[in-house]
């Protein structure tokens, strides 16, 4: 039994983009200069070709982007206290957070 054969992206675009140009090449007809002909047929070849390329250039990792590390302020410091306080029946005495 065959092993099973990986093929990369890269290889199956290259792959591809040959076969397109020699079964394009055999079914060319000759062009003729008149009116543009020629013209039109460098610019689609150049359109096509900065496209192939764009598509099989390497793509381009930057650095990574590192944040600074983060700030911690303290909070302000608190601590209980007792208080006296009139609940309307008599004086409580009541714990209260107290902060700097």
């Amino acid at each position: 039994m065959k092993p099973l054969v990986r093929i990369s992206c890269r290889q199956s675009l290259a792959v591809s983009l040959a076969a397109l140009t020699v079964f394009s090449g055999l079914i060319t007809t000759p062009a003729t200069a008149g009116g543009g002909d020629v013209a039109a047929g460098v610019l689609g070849g150049l359109a096509v070709g900065a496209l192939a390329g764009s598509a099989a250039a390497q793509p381009r990792y930057y650095a990574p982007y590192y944040a600074p590390a983060p700030v911690y302020v303290p909070g302000p410091r608190c601590w209980l206290e007792h208080e006296r306080a009139w609940d309307g029946y008599g004086y409580v005495i009541q714990r209260v957070r107290v902060c700097e």
